[in-house]
């Protein structure tokens, strides 16, 4: 991989891509088959390298794991997980090292979870908390709360857990441990997180019960059920869709169909705001696959408007608020995003990250602890951004180089792998000027 890559102003794309797997769903995927008895074959599997840490992980802890081609894996599971002989090395994948220790916690096994650089520095007490309430063990090797970690399983109680921060992550952890856990596990969230897990776990056989309250729900499982290995097809992730459709709308003459795409509505917050902004956008061939309702998206070129994000769709769109950051550098007027400090222990502090990368670019933000806001206008570019290694850093700055005045320059586009590994073909697929640089 180059140690630069470097997008400029390119001349209207067009074209019809296809979204790579979505990364929530392929992770749940193989954590599922291993815990299962029984096949699971899986299409249209994510290959990024977070994915597959994962794959790596379930086939330590006892699932045989077969590539059959690409995208179509086959996982073997033995009705759980069982005592590993290696260290799990997840990677760079929060949301899988997060998966893993809640369905780890659930067998009377002992594990060390260990990651890479970026990982080591992410906060893991929020998941681990509620695991070791259940009755789960947990020594920490270097720092507490942060990676390398080891966790003893077995003999878990049910919980009753109330969420104070919406988390896919912190739910899904939770239910995994609670289906090798005494009693019927809950948990209450004041605003629905994304419901991959639920929904997965039905197809696996699993009977999960959910109580709409208020503007949230209750979700519950009870202890004792197994799964039995199924079909999964991967739909296409909107996230990574995301960059091709910011792109169509942001340069000017563009039209970009991405197909496949996913469409669940506690994912398409992005897409939802993006329309208030006055985007063109449209979905066609809405279909099922894997559960999930996916569509044909397409994005024209618009003239867009700053808007208020509310607060409470963050949820529904963590990850995108750089791309959203990046095309509203071009919209008229301030767009305002807040209520998402969560954001600033992802893979890096993506608020202070965007923040830097767009004024550098000649973009005027104005940063908050919880949120930040960023004035539309002219956008220079001409600067190397800095990204830490965070893959969305890259390809959001690499999307406004596309449309910015001067080239713009990312380093470290190597991370762009975990999530995206055809992301730069993909773009230049679509006429994008996208190019290696030293």
């Amino acid at each position: 991989m180059p140690r630069h890559l470097t997008a400029r102003r390119s001349s209207p794309l067009s074209g019809v891509a296809r979204a790579p797997g979505d990364k929530s769903i392929s992770h749940r995927a193989l954590i599922l088959g291993a815990m299962a008895t029984g096949v699971t074959d899986i299409e249209g599997l994510l290959e990024g390298e977070d994915v597959l840490a994962t794959a790596r992980a379930v086939e330590a802890f006892g699932a045989t794991v077969e590539r059959l081609g690409e995208g179509r894996w086959r996982v073997t599971g033995q009705g759980g997980f069982k005592q590993p002989a290696v260290v799990i090395d997840c990677g760079n994948a929060g949301t899988g090292v997060r998966l893993l220790m809640g369905a780890a916690s659930g067998y009377p096994i002992t594990v060390t979870f260990d990651g890479d650089a970026s990982l080591r520095k992410r906060p893991m007490g929020r998941v681990t908390g509620p695991l070791g309430t259940m009755g789960a063990g947990f020594d920490w090797k270097s720092e507490l709360d942060r990676l390398p970690v080891e966790v003893s399983g077995g003999s878990l109680y049910a919980i009753d857990h109330i969420q104070t921060v919406a988390s896919a992550q912190i739910k899904s952890a939770i239910l995994l441990a609670g289906l090798n856990a005494d009693g019927v596990t809950m948990v209450t969230e004041a605003a629905p997180s994304r419901d991959h897990t639920e929904r997965m776990l039905r197809a696996f056989g699993v009977e999960v019960g959910v109580l709409p309250m208020g503007q949230g729900w209750r979700v519950g499982l009870k202890g004792g059920q197994s799964l039995t290995g199924t079909a999964v097809a991967v739909p296409g992730d909107p996230s990574s869709a995301a960059f091709p459709l910011a792109a169509g709308l942001i340069v000017p003459g563009s039209e970009v169909t991405v197909e496949g795409v996913m469409l669940n509505p506690l994912r398409t917050g992005l897409f939802e705001t993006w329309r208030e902004m006055g985007a063109d956008l449209s979905v066609a061939n809405r279909r099922m696959a894997g559960g999930e309702e996916v569509g044909d998206v397409t994005a024209r070129h618009s003239a867009l408007k700053g808007v208020v994000v509310p607060p409470e769709r963050a949820a529904a769109m963590i990850d995108e608020y750089p791309i959203l950051a990046a095309t509203a550098a071009f919209a008229e007027g301030a767009t305002v995003m807040r209520g998402i400090g969560e954001m600033r222990v992802k893979e890096s502090d993506r608020i202070a990250l965007m923040a830097a990368g767009l004024t550098a670019c000649g973009v005027r933000v104005e940063e908050e602890a919880e949120g930040f806001t960023v004035f539309g206008g002219p956008v220079g570019g001409g600067a190397t951004v800095t990204t830490r290694g965070d893959h969305r850093i890259a390809m959001s700055h690499l999307v406004l180089g596309l449309a910015a005045d001067a080239a713009v320059t990312v380093d470290e586009p190597g991370m762009i792998a975990t999530s995206f590994p055809g992301f730069v073909e993909l773009m230049r697929g679509l006429e994008a000027d996208i190019a290696a640089s030293e």
